[in-house]
């Protein structure tokens, strides 16, 4: 076996070991598995030479089927000189080839068209297609040289599986159509002659089994769950650090909770959720320690004012907020004793209630079915991947009394198996992607952000918008998503003269899924970006109390509690009193208070490319950065790297 070269034998092609080959690794043909193939083949030639009808053999396609090839063609001979010397069964195999290579579009990327080829080969391996031993090593040649044939994305409607796509990548093994090589588009002829090959003339069913098949849509089915399988954990990761900036509740989380429950998504978002917010001082931290917002003055900060905090406090090194309580009055707290006797009778940042919202507290729900939704699509890839999908099908070895009974057809070529499972993920995709902008939303609304600046700026002046715009982009593409998310499963449209009068549109769903799922990360990197802010703030404003709380006296201190009933009131010397526990209470903190070890790196990775944003700027190119780094994994990799660390 060549070094790094994958082995196709037809049987144990996995989806780690296609996205390889879709990203350039080489493959390799098993010995093993040719002599099937030689042997299906060897079984079509003779039966070709007892002149026994076989379908797509010595028959039409399709419609055509009932149309028997004679031993001579029965046109003039003036149209029989174009092709000299060339059988009918022949002629056959090689326009089924150039006359279904009709798809419209742009291309398909190099990865997707290389990924169609090495399922191509690997199913044709399985020695039940009837394909010559020499083709399948020339299709492979193809592969591993680098040429890419140009693939159109429009054209199949996912039965007879993808015959117009998959046209496209035969054509250019005849020496016709185009195809990429070195980085150039040029004739699928000449792109051959580049890389020292030779066309190939197509024997009995070569055509069809080249063909007639779920590769396009299995292509991208693959490579659309290989990118949501890392946007699925960002989305927990995305979670994870808003619920850090709200300064969340992590009982919903706990693992007792969803034992209850066992969906195995949720049982795995509520364990990731756990662990990035491992080591977090945010989530459950007592309601009365969480101050406030308030918009920042030249006076809100009097202890520094006076010189009685040291230069280079955390809250005065970027006077862009103040923070503040509200005190509950004496006469406000009846019937909430026992509530008031575990915490301090403050209204801070975080509402007196023991759950947060939904779009927080239904993460492992929300996301976990997401998950199930794209774990059931792996099944369905998985099984494919090693399947016969090509019709008909041989048996050369099967014990029958006639022909019929060893090339069968059958309805391998369908795409429903596919279609229904991308439908599944298909409509999962808006939902993972509605819930984080409703986190977004909520992180930037001051009625609900649990005491955050309004659109997460100090804006003093009343001159900035913050992050306002950035939520209107998440739910502009949450629209669109949710728009594009109908089934095309559901939706037949027959074809070949009602010959195939029932399709999938499996190669139309994957393709959706593909695209669709690029645009969730985008969603997802516009939480991240607002939620670092958020983040930023929350920490500030919490660790701004810890200084103030170590570095004045209760007198001080109390300048940040409003409603305290004046001095000389019978109230006033209780009021000053749960102010000095609030003070204590805060200033025994000896560590400044700090979000999850995951959600920690992950918002380093973000401040090494994007500031925090204390005044108004320019957000399109940070924006375009978050979106980057959660292409390119920069932030799920630093999340990762934590907890293995941890």
């Amino acid at each position: 076996m060549t070094s790094g070269a994958i082995r196709l034998d037809g049987l144990s092609l996995t989806r780690a070991q296609l996205v390889a080959v879709a990203r350039g690794t080489s493959v390799e043909l098993d010995p093993a598995a040719l002599h099937a193939v030689a042997r299906a083949a060897d079984f079509l030639a003779e039966q070709v030479r007892r002149e026994e009808p076989i379908y797509g053999v010595s028959t039409g396609f399709g419609s055509n089927a009932d149309k028997l090839l004679g031993g001579h063609p029965m046109r003039d001979a003036a149209v029989d000189a174009a092709a000299p010397g060339r059988s009918l069964h022949v002629e056959l195999q090689h326009n089924l080839i150039v006359t279904h290579a009709v798809c419209v579009g742009e291309p398909f990327a190099p990865e997707i068209v290389r990924a169609m080829l090495c399922i191509r080969i690997n199913t044709l391996l399985r020695g039940h297609s009837g394909i010559r031993v020499s083709t399948l090593q020339a299709l492979a040649a193809l592969l591993n040289a680098g040429i890419v044939p140009v693939v159109p994305q429009l054209g199949s409607v996912g039965a007879s599986g993808d015959l117009a796509p998959l046209s496209h990548l035969a054509i250019v093994l005849l020496g016709g159509g185009e195809a990429f090589f070195a980085g150039e588009r040029i004739p699928g002829a000449l792109a051959l002659e580049r890389a020292g090959l030779q066309p190939v003339t197509l024997s009995y069913k070569e055509g069809l089994a080249l063909n007639n098949g779920t590769a396009q849509m299995l292509a991208t089915g693959v490579l659309a769950v290989e990118l949501l399988d890392d946007l699925l954990d960002t989305a927990d990761l995305a979670a994870a650090m808003t619920l850090d900036a709200f300064a969340g509740r992590g009982g919903a989380f706990a693992e007792q909770v969803h034992a209850l429950r066992p969906h195995p998504g949720q049982v795995t978002v509520a364990g990731n959720v756990r662990n990035m917010l491992g080591d977090s001082t945010f989530i459950d931290i007592r309601y009365h320690l969480v101050p406030k917002f308030r918009q920042w003055q030249p006076g809100s900060w009097k202890a520094f004012a006076d010189g009685r905090l040291p230069e280079g406090t955390l809250a005065c090194r970027q006077p862009c907020f103040d923070i503040g309580w509200e005190w509950v009055p004496l006469d406000q707290r009846h019937g909430r004793d026992r509530f008031y006797q575990r915490y301090l009778p403050f209204r801070g940042g975080k509402k007196h209630q023991p759950q947060d919202s939904y779009s927080l507290r239904c993460v492992p729900q929300v996301h976990g079915a997401v998950r199930d939704a794209v774990e059931q699509a792996k099944r369905v890839l998985d099984i494919e991947l090693n399947s016969v999908t090509d019709n008909p099908i041989v048996f050369p070895d099967a014990n029958a009394d006639h022909v019929e009974q060893q090339v069968i057809s059958a309805g391998h070529f369908h795409g429903m198996p596919l279609a229904l499972a991308m439908s599944y993920v298909k409509a999962a995709i808006p939902v993972l992607a509605s819930i984080s902008e409703r986190r977004i939303f909520k992180l930037l609304d001051p009625a609900g952000n649990d005491g955050l600046p309004p659109f997460l700026i100090g804006n003093e002046d009343g001159t900035e918008s913050g992050y306002m715009i950035v939520q209107y982009t998440a739910a502009a593409i949450v629209n669109d998503l949710a728009s594009r998310a109908m089934p095309a499963s559901v939706y037949s449209i027959p074809t070949s003269a009602n010959a195939e009068d029932h399709v999938s549109m499996g190669a139309n769903e994957a393709r959706h899924v593909l695209a669709m799922a690029d645009d969730l990360g985008k969603v997802l990197a516009l939480e991240l970006y607002t939620a670092a802010q958020a983040l930023d703030l929350r920490r500030d404003m919490i660790n701004a109390a810890r200084q103030l709380a170590q570095q004045c006296d209760t007198a001080d201190f109390a300048c940040k509690v409003h409603g305290g009933p004046l001095a000389g009131t019978p109230d006033h010397e209780r009021f000053l009193a749960e102010v000095d526990s609030l003070r204590k209470e805060l200033a025994t903190a000896a560590d400044a208070f700090r979000p999850g070890r995951a959600v920690s790196a992950a918002h380093a990775v973000i401040r090494e490319s994007i500031a925090f944003l204390d005044h108004d700027r320019a957000l399109d190119g940070e924006v375009n950065a978050a979106v980057r780094l959660v292409a390119d994994g920069s932030i799920l990799r630093a999340a990762r790297q934590a907890l293995s660390q941890g």
